[in-house]
Formats: structure tokens, sequence, C-alpha cells
């Protein structure tokens, strides 16, 4: 470990403020007690600006140093997801149902983190905006942002962020140019006819049949519609229709989602589902709707901005430890917005194998702490290195990684 190094004398704070938010988690835009907290650290750390109410409980940060105009964005989310937590830590949630089970109280902790050390040395020469957005997981908070402004009035030449990512090597951080998480729609569809009793079914229309034929047929989408070496899914998530053990009911609703990296998909799915929908239930006399929902853009990270993230995580983990060559995933990020934007990197912070319910989204998962100093070193070494100052600083961190002494 290097001699008094300002990065692991503030890791162990991180890690509490991370387990604070831990044991009080909040929804999409009702993070009103996280986004306070977010805000009032900022102030504690003599920021130039703190705004709050951006896009909901969105709240951006401004430090600038030297006299440069130059400016980059890092960004991290707010919001915990609906989960019953089944952890056992002695810091679990204290808010019923809520859970942070993503990691987004880790990737704020972070965010914090290199926020202090940035504002203590100010060793760049720019302007750094760090944006704290709600709602990443399902409403889209980072669009609502966008639309609320927050690029108009903290413009810049990319955004940045990270996520951990259970699956990935312990240590290694992986960007890829290009797709590196997909796009998602989602769809509601309702099969509606008359409902009979079950002994009788003869006078009734069976939505629940209809519903089954749609499980199967949607699929031919994937395997018969598209370039099998083009990514597709689609799912049906939920089915729900009757109440009674001897009704067959007159309405099923059906939920699903779709994702891909090809733009033209979003509209390929929409059309197809519809076509589908529709001819299952006129040859079993009942009527379809279908809310078929355009969601989040495929998260496509750019090719300056990229480069720039691997350089910095080279000297934050080792270049033998940073990947650009690997699949991207088909789960979806809200980011993708911010990027398409603003142009920018997203990259995941390995942290290794997990076991079954301990993944992202499980009752049981567990954020790695062991991955809060490298990302602070990555951050640092981003900002240094893309705002490099004028004249050589003396307090510039330029965090490499921890060797020893």
């Amino acid at each position: 470990m290097l001699h008094n190094d300002p990065i692991a004398a503030l890791t162990p704070e991180v890690i509490a403020w991370r387990h604070h938010i831990h044991s009080n988690p909040e929804l999409g835009f009702n993070e009103n007690e996280t986004a306070r907290f977010v805000a009032e650290k900022l102030r504690a750390f003599a920021f130039d600006e703190v705004h709050e109410g951006i896009g909901g409980t969105g709240v951006v940060g401004v430090l600038r140093s030297g006299t440069g105009t130059r400016a980059i964005g890092l960004r991290a989310e707010l919001d915990a997801l609906p989960v019953v937590e089944r952890t056992g830590l002695p810091y679990a949630s204290r808010n019923e149902g809520v859970m942070h089970a993503c990691g987004h109280d880790g990737h704020t902790a972070m965010l914090l983190g290199a926020a202090r050390l940035l504002s203590q040395y100010r060793a760049f020469d720019g302007i750094v905006y760090f944006i704290f957005q709600p709602a990443e997981e399902n409403e889209g908070g980072s669009l609502r942002m966008i639309e609320d402004g927050v690029f108009r009035r903290f413009p810049v030449e990319a955004m940045y962020a990270v996520h951990n990512w259970p699956g990935v090597r312990l240590g290694t951080i992986a960007a890829r140019v290009g797709a590196q998480m997909a796009a998602v729609d989602n769809f509601e569809l309702t099969f509606e006819g008359l409902g009979a009793h079950a002994a009788m079914p003869q006078l009734g229309d069976d939505p629940i049949l209809a519903a089954g034929a749609f499980v199967q047929a949607a699929q031919r989408i994937v395997s018969r519609s598209v370039d099998p070496q083009s990514a597709l899914v689609v799912s049906l998530t939920q089915i729900h229709g009757g109440n009674v053990g001897n009704i067959v009911p007159g309405k099923v609703w059906l939920q699903g989602t779709c994702r891909f990296f090809e733009p033209g998909h979003s509209d390929h799915c929409e059309k197809l589902i519809g076509e589908i929908a529709r001819g299952i239930a006129a040859a079993h006399s009942l009527k379809a709707t279908l809310d078929y929902k355009k969601g989040y853009p495929p998260l496509i990270n750019t090719a300056i901005a990229t480069a720039r993230a691997v350089e910095a995580a080279a000297a934050a983990v080792g270049r033998e430890n940073v990947t650009t060559e690997f699949s991207p995933s088909l789960g979806c990020e809200d980011f993708a917005f911010m990027i398409r934007e603003a142009g920018g990197c997203y990259a995941w912070i390995g942290v290794g194998d997990v076991g079954p319910g301990e993944g992202l989204h499980g009752d049981r998962y567990v954020f790695n702490d062991e991955i809060v100093p490298t990302v602070l070193r990555y951050y640092v070494n981003l900002v240094e290195q893309t705002l490099p100052p004028r004249e050589p600083s003396e307090g510039k961190l330029m965090a490499q990684r921890e060797v020893p002494i």
C-alpha cells in the first residue's frame, strides 16, 4: 500500500456511507433522504455549487479547478429496489420491502468518495459535474434529468459511470467500445372474452388457452424472424387470469420484455407481437389489446471516452486487469440515455462469483466493499488524466494501484 495513501485512508469512511445508505433505501423518485445525504456531503466538501431537485430527486455537484472550461460528468444512481432483504447483515434495510439489491448504495458512496478526494486536491484543470440520478431501475430517471435540462445547464464532453458486476473477476475493470448493455422494451397484453363454468367451457372463450398459445408462438420472433447471429430475447414474465378454481376467466393479462442491441428490433418486435396476438385472438374469438412500451435504448460506449476510461483503469488496477474484449450484457441500463446525449463510457467493476440469490437484484445480494478503493482510484485517474492541470501540481493524486511497501 502507498505511504500516506489518501484513498486507503478514506476507504473506511466511504464504506460507512455505503452502509448508511443501504440501511435507508428508497424507491425511484422517492429518494428524498438519500438525495439530502448526498447534497449535505457535497456542501461539506466545499463544492462550488450543489443543485437539488433535478429530474425529481436528482443532485448535481459542480467542482471547478484552474481556469479550464472543459467538463466531464460522473454519474451514480440513488434508487433501491422493491425487494425484501434476506442478507441478515447488521446494516440491513430498515424499510421493509425495499432493498439496495443492485449496488446503487455502493455506487453513490464511491462517487461521494471521489468527490471528496478531488475537491481536496483539485489537481485538474476544468470542471467535473457529479450527477446523482434518481430512478434508474425502471422509471428512466436519467431521461427525466435530461428533459429537465441537466446537459443544458451542465454541458459535458463525455459522461462516465461504473457498475459492480458479479461474474467478472474481482480486481478487473471491463469496458468496450460499442454496445455494452442492451435496449429494453416492455409490453402488456390482454386477451378478453366470455368467462364460463369450468364444467361448461363451450359457453365461454377461454383466454387462458389463448395465452398459452401466445407464449409458445411469441418465441418464433427470436427463432425464425431475425438473423440468429443478432442477439434478441423475448421473455414472458407474468401471466394473470382467474381467481376461482371452477371458473374459466373472461380475461387474461400477460407481461413481457424484449432485449436487443439492434435499434430496428424494437419496431420489429412490436409489429410481430401485435400480429401474433391478433391472430391468436381471432382464432379463439377473443379481443386482444397490446400496450407496447419502448424503453431504454442500447448503451453504446463511444470510442474516445472509452479509451480514456481504459487508461484510467489501467493506472488503477494494471493493464493486465483491464478487459475490452467480452460479450455485452442483455441487461439494460438507463445511463444509455446520457451516453446517447453526450457520449461517454460505462465500465463494469468485477466483484467475483456469487451464489444463488446473491447476484444483482437477489434478496441475498451483498455489495463487495473490496472494490471501493479500486473505484476511487479509477475516478481520480479519469479526472486527472482527462483534465490535466496546466502546471505540475504538488497535490496531484494520480492514484496508482496499491503496491507493497
